[in-house]
């Protein structure tokens, strides 16, 4: 069998690998070039190249530049302006898309929509917006702003990396400007105007309470004389009941014991706090014999009346243990829930809690943190907690120590949706780290060092001065993007030295043999941009630049214009959830659903080619 076959049949099984997304892409694309090189395609001692490509490095390196800004406070010192904007929901959404755009253009454009979603859904809730009105223009917006520059977004890199391979000089930190920056401008325009009125309202109200109703489950549970709990730890009564039941709380003697901090035994009259539903309480009752179904506000208002949402008196205490026992939660009226140190926080796409469950992970006895309740699609799962299987864009509340809560969510892969505090840096650290900066920036402009060069040398010195601590900065290389292009990179060269990416430029100049060259680049834009919509966008820059230079050379046309072509169009995936991290971050916390996207993606692609044909024939002549 030809090579050039074996690579078409390893590159399908991978892209249906991908949209399968039963397995992680790093895992998927290391699969590949181990296939890759157990058939022959690519040699054994150049296996493992690609973990030290200019590419792979650059990307580290912006990485940690990327997590330097954000300790140093430069990116919170723009989010404290934007938070000043009011209650407009044009300036939001223009304040919001601008500052998101113009902060990829130079740091990671997951990292910048990261550090703005906070700010976003804060002030969804102080204006009391719909979060999804912002959350989608923000994420677009990121990936807009990262066409500007060399290191705004992967496929730049690789583009510039793989123009070096083939014609010995790689593309500058700004020469994607012109075109990234003309596209970036249209596409703002296009969202704050219009595209946002394409967006479905959803979750009208951004509050933990509206998305996760956790108030209208707490209940309380005493330890009865009774009671088999009596004499349990915490961790043995969910041994027994076979569910991470949360425990907010424990009260005991007029004192609050934060429940993930607890770690004594339970005595009698001690009443637990806890977060349940019918089954939970049901649990309870048969598996600890706890009396369950007393008012959190009972004891301290014992002689005033208690009012529900819709204004009507609860009923006595013996009504409401019978709503219990028929399986009826109680509400507890907005129950002060702020000691309890409650945080919600987005799944990563690269987190570890991806396709596990809570008690795989073992949330509390590893991380020190109770889960107490999980949404998806803006809506909150029903099903019992140690079932759910954790995805991509879900929404956790969490319980857990304030001292360790920020590491904790850092090492699962979680992003902190709610109570992130502004807080600036030190003014040092933030002068030095845009100084630090800076510098790489001239090296690059002026050609003193090479990209990837200045870039880890940039990264290396900020953890020499302390702008982010070691530990951080190897938190912030992003593992599973550093392994998916280290492997991936091989592979699309072994398409290229197959003869793979020849046959398919062959193939597309044999179709459009009479069409003008205008019209194949339109062809590779609209192909990149369709493949980017599914599979991880680097992938998607890898595979098509090989065949991008194979068109141009059959049309003996310069190169340029067809890998800026593959650059620009690998970015933008605005049609689907699964096409960029950035979408998927969002989906949760704004509520999407995946037919959501392309009612706005649709139309911005659309303005994006429109415009970015047009400017690339005009900056880059063929």
């Amino acid at each position: 069998m030809a090579d050039h076959t074996l690579v078409f049949i390893v590159l399908g099984l991978t892209l249906a690998a991908f949209v399968w997304g039963r397995f992680r892409y790093d895992l998927v694309a290391l699969s590949a070039l181990l296939a890759c090189v157990i058939l022959g395609l690519v040699p054994g001692e150049e296996a493992f190249h690609g973990f030290g490509h200019p590419a792979v490095i650059t990307v580290a390196a912006v990485l940690v530049l990327s997590r330097g800004f954000e300790r140093s406070g430069v990116v919170d010192v723009i989010a404290e302006q934007v938070l000043k904007i009011g209650d407009r929901l044009f300036l939001q959404l223009v304040a919001l898309t601008t500052t998101v755009v113009v902060l990829s253009g130079f740091m990671n454009n997951v990292g910048a929509l990261a550090l703005l979603l906070p700010v976003a859904m804060r002030l969804a809730r102080e204006h009391d917006t719909s979060p999804s009105l912002l959350l989608m223009p923000l994420a677009f917006g990121s990936l807009l702003g990262g066409l500007m520059t060399l290191i705004g977004t992967p496929p730049n890199i690789i583009i510039a990396s793989y123009r070096g391979s083939v014609t010995g000089e790689t593309f500058g930190m700004f020469s994607f400007f012109p075109v990234g920056a003309s596209v970036a401008l249209a596409g703002l325009a296009f969202i704050v105007l219009l595209g946002w009125r394409l967006v479905p309202r959803r979750a009208g109200n951004a509050s933990t309470e509206a998305m996760f109703d956790i108030t209208h489950y707490l209940v309380e549970a005493r330890v009865g004389a009774e009671s088999k709990a009596l004499g349990w730890t915490l961790r043995e009564l969910h041994h027994e009941l076979e569910e991470p039941v949360p425990v907010l709380a424990v009260l005991r003697e007029e004192r609050r014991y934060a429940g993930h901090a607890f770690l004594g035994v339970l005595k009698e009259d001690d009443v637990l706090l806890v977060e349940a539903g019918p089954e939970e309480m049901k649990l309870l009752e048969d598996k600890a014999g706890l009396q369950v179904g007393l008012d959190p506000q009972e004891e301290s208002e014992e002689e005033a009346p208690v009012q529900d949402e819709g204004g009507q008196l609860e009923r006595d205490a013996d009504h409401q243990q019978q709503q219990v026992e028929k399986g009826t939660p109680r509400k507890t009226n907005g129950f002060d829930t702020e000691g309890l140190e409650l945080v919600e926080a987005v799944v990563r796409n690269d987190s570890v809690m991806v396709n596990r469950t809570v008690t795989q992970l073992r949330l509390h006895n590893q991380y020190g943190m109770h889960l107490v309740a999980v949404a998806r699609d803006g809506s909150r799962l029903r099903q019992r907690l140690r079932d759910i299987r954790f995805q991509p864009g879900d929404v956790l509340l969490l319980q857990g120590g304030e001292s360790n809560l920020s590491d904790s969510l850092a090492t699962l892969g979680c992003l902190p949706l709610a109570r992130r505090n502004i807080s600036l840096g030190q003014p040092r650290m933030l002068l030095v780290s845009i100084a630090i900066f800076a510098l790489a920036i001239c090296a690059m402009l002026f050609d003193l060092l090479p990209n990837a060069i200045a870039l880890a040398l940039a990264a290396v010195v900020s953890l020499l001065v302390g702008v982010l601590p070691l530990r951080e900065g190897y938190q912030a290389v992003d593992g599973p993007v550093i392994v998916l292009l280290a492997a991936m990179i091989p592979v699309g060269t072994a398409l290229e030295t197959s003869g793979g990416a020849a046959l398919v430029a062959e193939s597309l100049l044999r179709l459009g043999g009479t069409w003008p060259v205008v019209s194949i680049l339109v062809l590779l834009f609209v192909t990149t941009m369709m493949l980017s919509d599914v599979i991880n966008n680097a992938a998607a820059a890898v595979l098509m630049a090989p065949i991008a230079v194979s068109l141009a050379n059959g049309f003996e046309a310069s190169v340029d214009p067809f890998l800026m072509a593959v650059a620009v169009s690998a970015s933008c995936a605005f049609l689907t959830p699964i096409g960029h991290q950035s979408n998927t971050l969002v989906m949760g916390p704004g509520g999407y659903r995946f037919g959501d996207y392309w009612k706005m993606g649709l139309p911005l692609e659309m303005v994006v080619m429109a415009v970015a044909i047009p400017m690339i024939l005009l900056v880059w002549p063929l």
